[in-house]
């Protein structure tokens, strides 16, 4: 990227060579420790493999709304944050026993060849899921701390890390602990809040302001407009989650209702229902796995209550939220051009 103008596909590029060439770096010392490990390194590999790169993407625009320019280094402090998002991913689909990511088989799946038959598989598979998982989070601060980025300005960021990293874990504890409790709507966006919002777009942009040396004005303007953008991401995942095409969001539909997640959608769908809606609700989502027909059944009383359209409204008054704040920021006009196309991308997609 060599001009002001923001061109996602080449950004994109940029972030892809950092992590194949990193991870493929690493997955190969890893798998030199022993051949068994084959499989696992594989693993590390196939989760950066897909992405959007948005998570890099708002921390190279918190860097350049500084006013910084254009750095190799930078982006490879940026990719940090898609390798979080790849611990987050596998430890996410383990959680949630989802078989299907980016249409193909998530880790605790493909793993379950390398373990074999034996009694246990299931389990050593989720295992080594898991521990891919971890390996990927330690890269992430690896990689960030060796992107390049002078050591006073990644000293400036680092206490974010551990905000970050706090943050969402507890956001993946309180859906947890709110699954299966009655469907209520202000806890499930404090999920969403937690779980996807602050590290998808409010942490990586105040990281890469942190690297810039951003002021405190900036800062809460970073936040003012990412939390309510990353709660919008968040809420058009629910809606794909259920009504998405599976050719392009490459995840199951039925994964949100199998685990009982507690999604606004759902929640919204619980607030709008009548006794006699929620008594079928209930008989349908009491089913053990849906199939096609308790699918079906289900979005029939969401669409019949207006529940998915509320969820659109959610989302546009949070673009909008997000956009009014930035407008108050004083950012070069290139950054605030960029950020309003990344608001976009984030809330308006397919997959």
């Amino acid at each position: 990227m060599t001009s002001d103008r923001w061109e996602p596909a080449a950004f994109k590029a940029r972030v892809d060579e950092v992590l194949r060439r990193y991870v493929a770096g690493e997955a190969d010392l890893f798998a030199a420790i022993d051949p068994l490990l084959d499989p696992v390194a594989a693993q590390l590999e196939a989760a950066v493999a897909d992405g959007k790169r948005l998570r890099a993407a708002f921390c190279y625009w918190g860097w350049r709304a500084v006013g910084q320019p254009d750095s190799d280094a930078l982006v490879r402090a940026a990719a940090s944050m898609e390798l979080v998002h790849a611990a987050a991913v596998v430890h996410d689909d383990l959680i949630d026993d989802s078989p299907l990511r980016h249409g193909r088989a998530t880790a605790q799946v493909a793993l379950r060849d390398a373990v074999g038959h034996r009694t246990g598989a299931h389990a050593a598979a989720r295992s080594l899921a898991m521990l891919v998982g971890d390996l990927l989070m330690a890269l992430a601060g690896q990689l960030f701390a060796t992107s390049g980025v002078p050591a006073a300005y990644l000293a400036r960021a680092r206490p974010l890390w551990s905000v970050m990293a706090r943050e969402l874990v507890a956001g993946e504890c309180l859906e947890i602990l709110r699954t299966g409790a009655v469907p209520d709507t202000d806890a499930s966006l404090k999920v969403v809040r937690y779980k996807t919002a602050k590290y998808t777009v409010e942490q990586p942009l105040l990281i890469g302001g942190a690297l810039a040396g951003a002021g405190a004005r900036l800062r809460e303007g970073y936040s003012a407009y990412g939390l309510p953008l990353g709660e919008a991401f968040q809420l058009r995942d629910d809606l794909l989650g259920l009504f998405g095409d599976v050719s392009r969001t490459g995840k199951c539909n039925a994964d949100d209702l199998r685990g009982r997640r507690p999604t606004a959608l759902l929640a919204e769908t619980w607030r709008l229902a009548g006794d006699e809606e929620r008594e079928r609700l209930s008989a349908l989502l009491g089913r053990g796995e849906p199939d096609g027909d308790g699918l079906d059944a289900v979005r029939e009383v969401m669409r019949r209550l207006g529940a998915p359209d509320r969820v659109e409204d959610m989302i546009s008054a949070r673009v909008e939220t997000a956009l009014d704040a930035l407008h108050e920021l004083e950012v070069p006009p290139h950054a605030a051009g960029a950020l309003t196309a990344l608001a976009h991308s984030a809330a308006v997609r397919a997959s």
